[in-house]
C-alpha cells in the first residue's frame, strides 16, 4: 500500500521537475524559442531526447510486455536506442542543413504543400496514438497512487503534462531531461540491483516463472503447457514471431528517425556535434532502462497474477499458492514492484522519476503534434494575417491535443501500452520517412504527384495488415507499398513543386 512516505516523495519529486521546467523555460518569449530552442548542448540535447523517449512506454509498457512475454520486452528500447543513433549520426546534418524547423516543411520544400499538409495529418495521427499511452500511464499510477477514479486520474495527469510543456516549451523538456537522465539511472539500476539480490539473480527469475505456471488453470489461460514453451516464451528475443518482434524494432528505429518531437532536439542543438553526441547519450541511456524494466517485469511475472487470473483460478478450484501476491492488471508490474518491495523513502523517489518519465515524454509529444499543426497545417489553412501569435497557438493546441487524448484514453484502457507505441512509430515512419530521405538526398528525382499518392496509400496498407493480422508485422506492408507507389512513376529531371 502507498504510505504517506511514499506521497510525500512523488509531490516533491514532481515539483522539482516542475520547478526546473519553469526555470528553464522563463525566457521564452517566441514562438521559435519555444520550438527548437537553439542554444543547446550536448548534454540538453541528450536530455531533451531521453525525456521524450523514457515515458510510460518504455518503462511501465516495457514491464508490462515482460510480464506477458519475457525478455522481448527489450526490443522497445533497443529500437529507440538504434533510432536515436541514426537520427543523430545520420540525419542530423542534412536536417539542420536544410533551414527547416519542421520535418514537413523538408517535404514541402521537395514535393508542395499538398504533401506536407496531408503527411502532417498522417503523422499527427501517430504521435497521437502515443499521446494516447502517456495519458493511460500516468492515469493508472495516479490513480493507484490516490485511489480516484480513472477519469480523474487521466485528466490529472494530462494538466501535469501540459504544465512540463506549456510554459517552456523544448527548453523545458530539455532540462527536465537533464535532471530525469540521473534519477532514471538512479531508479532504473537501483531497481535491477534489488531484482537480482531478491530473486537471486537469472536463474531465480527463471526458477520464479516456472513456478507460477505450475498451476493448470493460469498456464493454460496463458497458452503455456510446458516447462520448454515457458523458456521460449520468457527466455526469447523474439517470443512473438521473429517477422513481428524485429517489425517492433523496425517500427521503432524508422519511427523515432520520422518524429516531429525527436527532431526538434536535433535542431535545437547549438552545433551538428552536439547533436550527435546528445542523441549517443540517450542510445547508451535507453537500453540500461529497458533492461532493468524487462527483469521487474520477470520477476513480478513469478510471483504475481492479475486480478483476472485470479478469478481464473478460483473458477478451476485452485487456491492461490502462499507467497504470491495479486495486482490489478499487468501495466500495475513496476509501480506494484516499487510499492512492495523497496524501503518507503526510494520507492517514493522512483515513483515521482516513473511518474515524470510519463509527463515528459507526453509533453514532448504534444509539443510536436502543436508544431505540426500551427506550423504544417494552420499556416497552410489561413487567409491573411493570423488571429493570434503562434505561440498562443502552440499553447491552445497542446490544450485540444491533451483533451482529446484524455478522451480516446478511456477508451482504449485495455490496450497494450507498447503495443500502441509499435503502431504509433510505424505509422510515423510509412507517413513521411521515405519523403524526407528523398528529399534529402535524391532532390528532384521523384514526382510530387507520386509522394502524395503514396503517403496515404502506405499508411491504409499498414493498417489495413494490422486489422487483418497478416503474417508478420503491419509496417513491412506500409512500408513496402508506398515505396512502390513512390517509384512507379520516378524521374531524373528535378520536379517544379507545383502542387
Amino acid at each position: 500500500m502507498i504510505s504517506s512516505i511514499h506521497i510525500l516523495g512523488v509531490l516533491l519529486t514532481v515539483g522539482a521537475l516542475l520547478v526546473v521546467s519553469w526555470w528553464s523555460g522563463r525566457r521564452v518569449n517566441d514562438a521559435k524559442s519555444f520550438i527548437t530552442g537553439g542554444t543547446s548542448g550536448t548534454w540538453l540535447v541528450g536530455g531533451a531526447l531521453l525525456g521524450t523517449m523514457a515515458g510510460g512506454q518504455s518503462t511501465i509498457g516495457t514491464a508490462q510486455l515482460a510480464f506477458c512475454y519475457g525478455i522481448s520486452a527489450w526490443w522497445f528500447t533497443l529500437g529507440a536506442a538504434i533510432g536515436s543513433l541514426l537520427l543523430g549520426y545520420v540525419y542530423s546534418g542534412p536536417l539542420r542543413r536544410s533551414g527547416c524547423t519542421t520535418l514537413l516543411e523538408v517535404v514541402r520544400n521537395e514535393y508542395g504543400r499538398k504533401a506536407e499538409t496531408l503527411g502532417s495529418v498522417l503523422c499527427m495521427v501517430g504521435i497521437f496514438i502515443s499521446i494516447v499511452s502517456q495519458v493511460l500511464s500516468s492515469g493508472a499510477m495516479i490513480s493507484s497512487f490516490f485511489s480516484i477514479p480513472m477519469l480523474g486520474a487521466s485528466v490529472l495527469g494530462a494538466v501535469l503534462i501540459m504544465l512540463f510543456v506549456f510554459f517552456g516549451g523544448i527548453r523545458s523538456a530539455g532540462a527536465s531531461g537533464i535532471v530525469k537522465l540521473i534519477l532514471l539511472y538512479f531508479s532504473s539500476l537501483a531497481a535491477g540491483i534489488v531484482v537480482w539480490h531478491i530473486a537471486g539473480g537469472f536463474t531465480g527469475l527463471r526458477d520464479g516463472v516456472e513456478s507460477i505456471y505450475q498451476q493448470a488453470s493460469l498456464s493454460k489461460l496463458n497458452n503455456l503447457s510446458d516447462i520448454e514453451s515457458i523458456h521460449q516464451r520468457y527466455g526469447s528475443l523474439v517470443a512473438r514471431g521473429v517477422m513481428k518482434d524485429l517489425g517492433g524494432c523496425l517500427s521503432l528505429v524508422l519511427g523515432v528517425v520520422s518524429t516531429q518531437t525527436y527532431a526538434q532536439c536535433i535542431w535545437s542543438a547549438s552545433a551538428n556535434s552536439h547533436a550527435r553526441r546528445g542523441s549517443l547519450i540517450c542510445a547508451i541511456c535507453l537500453p540500461v532502462i529497458g533492461a532493468a524494466c524487462t527483469m521487474v517485469g520477470i520477476y513480478m511475472r513469478g510471483h504475481y497474477v492479475t486480478a483476472s487470473e485470479l478469478t481464473a483460478m478460483q473458477q478451476a478450484g485452485e487456491v492461490l499458492p502462499a507467497g504470491i501476491g495479486v495486482i490489478e492488471n499487468s501495466a500495475q508490474a513496476f509501480p506494484a514492484f516499487i510499492l512492495r518491495h523497496l524501503p518507503s523513502w526510494l520507492g517514493g523517489i522512483m515513483l515521482g522519476t516513473l511518474l515524470i518519465n510519463i509527463l515528459g515524454c507526453g509533453s514532448g509529444l504534444s509539443l510536436g503534434v502543436a508544431t505540426i499543426l500551427v506550423r504544417d497545417v494552420y499556416s497552410n489553412l489561413q487567409r491573411g494575417a493570423a488571429r493570434w501569435s503562434q505561440l498562443v497557438q502552440m499553447r491552445l493546441s497542446i490544450v485540444a491535443v491533451l483533451i482529446m487524448a484524455v478522451v480516446v484514453a478511456l477508451l482504449c484502457n485495455n490496450s497494450f501500452i507498447n503495443d500502441l507505441g509499435f503502431l504509433s512509430l510505424g505509422l510515423r515512419a510509412v507517413s513521411i520517412l521515405f519523403p524526407i530521405s528523398f528529399a534529402l538526398w535524391l532532390p528532384g528525382r521523384f514526382k510530387p504527384r507520386q509522394v502524395l499518392l503514396a503517403m496515404p496509400i502506405g499508411v491504409i496498407a499498414m493498417l489495413a495488415a494490422k486489422l487483418l493480422s497478416l503474417p508478420g508485422d503491419a509496417v513491412y506492408y506500409g512500408l513496402t507499398i508506398e515505396l512502390l507507389v513512390i517509384l512507379f512513376h520516378s524521374r531524373l529531371k528535378p520536379s517544379t513543386n507545383n502542387l
